[in-house]
């Protein structure tokens, strides 16, 4: 398996993990439970965020850019 395969699944599962400890952290019942869960979002987000840039460093991970004109027409739509 190659870095970019491995790095791609990291990734996928990080995400997994930040979207159980976001509804964690929602749904939590307690203050000491919610913080829990709030602090483990933070660090996973922030393992996230390493993981992308490492990727998108090496050009692993491309982002299409969009035209100004589109952006405002969606603005323009939802106001």
């Amino acid at each position: 398996m190659e870095d970019k395969d491995i790095m791609e699944k990291e990734l996928l599962i990080i995400k997994g993990v930040c979207d159980l400890y976001l509804h964690g952290t929602i749904e939590s019942t307690t203050a000491d439970v919610h913080t829990t869960f709030k602090d483990a979002l933070n660090v996973s987000l922030d393992i996230q965020n390493k993981i992308y840039n490492l990727m998108a460093e090496k050009g692993w991970y491309k982002t299409d850019t969009v035209e100004q004109t589109k952006i405002d027409a969606l603005k323009q739509k939802f106001q």
